[in-house]
C-alpha cells in the first residue's frame, strides 16, 4: 500500500439468472437437486440450485414460483464477465429508462459464502451492495448474476492473488480511516502533514494486524484449473454468495453476453425472461 495522503481519500464504490431443454436435461438430473428453467427471448437457459446454500436456494425457489421473474430483464450485460437480471422494475421498463438496478423485493438475505464454490464459468450468483454500506455482504432478496468471464493465465492468477491480497489490506485501511475522518479533516486544514503521516502509519500498522487474523488468500489447484480452462471472473471470489450453476444452456447465456448494450450496460434490445420454472421431480423422472 502506497504511503501517500491520498490514501486518505474515501472512495465508496456500490456494485452498487422450459419447456424446449427439460427433455434434453433428463440425463443429467440426478438424486433430489432443484432446478429451474429460465425461458428466455434468446433460449432456455437451465441452473442448478447448491443445497449447501439453503437460504439462497429457498428464496429463489419461492421467488420463481410466485412469478417475481416472469417478464422481467437482463438489464445488465458486461462482456467477459457476467450477465445480470432479477429487477422487478425491469418488467415495466421503457427503453428510456436508466434507473435499472435499484429494485427489489424488500428485503435481503444473509451471506451464504462457501469457499466450496468459486466464479467459475457458469455459476449463478447473488447480486448485492458494496462493502461500504453492506459490510456483512447480504445479498439482493431476488438480483442474481450467471458468471461468462475470461480465461487467465497461471502468472495471471498469481499476480490477481496478490492485487486481491492488497486490496484487502486497503480496504480495512479505509474502513479505520473514515473512523478518524475529523481529525484528519482537521489536520488538513491545517497543513499538519507529519500529524497525518503518523496517524497513516498508525492506520497501516492496525490494519496489517487486522488483516493477519485470516488467512491470506490464495488460490486452490481446482481454482487455477478452472480459470485457465474454463474461465471465469476469479476477482469476485469470497465476497459474493455462489448458489448455483447452469447445466444446460450456456450457449444461450453466451448470445446474451454478446448482445450489443450501451454505457449503462443495458442491452440496446431487451432481452427478457418470460418465464421462470422449477423443475419438479416428475419431470426428472
Amino acid at each position: 500500500m502506497k504511503k501517500t495522503i491520498i490514501l486518505f481519500t474515501l472512495i465508496l464504490c456500490c456494485m452498487a439468472a422450459c419447456t424446449g431443454s427439460q427433455k434434453k436435461e433428463k440425463s443429467m438430473m440426478t438424486g433430489n437437486e432443484t432446478l429451474v428453467c429460465l425461458e428466455t427471448t434468446m433460449g432456455n437457459i437451465i441452473v442448478k440450485l447448491y443445497d449447501e446454500t439453503p437460504k439462497h436456494r429457498d428464496n429463489f425457489i419461492k421467488l420463481v414460483k410466485e412469478g417475481v421473474y416472469d417478464s422481467t430483464l437482463f438489464h445488465r450485460v458486461i462482456k467477459n464477465f457476467m450477465i445480470q437480471a432479477g429487477d422487478p422494475q425491469s418488467k415495466t421498463a421503457t427503453d428510456t429508462t436508466t434507473t435499472l438496478g435499484t429494485g427489489d423485493v424488500g428485503y435481503t438475505i444473509p451471506a451464504e459464502i462457501n469457499p466450496k464454490f468459486f466464479h467459475k464459468r457458469g455459476v449463478l450468483a447473488a447480486a448485492r451492495q458494496g462493502d461500504e454500506v453492506n459490510p456483512n455482504r447480504e445479498s439482493s432478496g431476488c438480483q442474481f448474476y450467471i458468471v461468462t468471464g475470461r480465461k487467465f493465465s497461471e502468472a495471471q492468477m498469481i499476480n490477481m492473488e496478490n492485487q486481491l491480497n492488497e486490496a484487502r489490506l486497503d480496504t480495512v485501511f479505509q474502513a479505520l480511516a473514515r473512523k478518524h475522518m475529523k481529525e484528519i479533516y482537521k489536520m488538513r486544514k491545517a497543513n499538519d502533514m507529519e500529524g497525518l503521516m503518523a496517524l497513516q502509519d498508525t492506520l497501516e500498522a492496525q490494519a496489517r494486524a487486522e488483516v493477519k487474523k485470516e488467512p491470506a488468500l490464495k488460490f486452490t489447484r481446482e481454482q487455477i484449473q478452472a480459470y485457465t480452462t474454463v474461465g471465469g471472473a476469479p476477482h469476485l471470489d469470497g465476497s459474493y454468495t455462489i448458489f448455483g450453476e447452469v447445466v444446460d444452456g450456456m450457449d444461450v447465456v453466451a448470445r446474451i453476453e454478446a448482445v450489443k448494450t450501451n454505457r449503462t450496460d443495458r442491452p440496446e434490445k431487451d432481452v427478457r425472461i418470460l418465464k421462470a420454472s422449477v423443475i419438479e421431480k416428475s419431470d426428472k423422472e
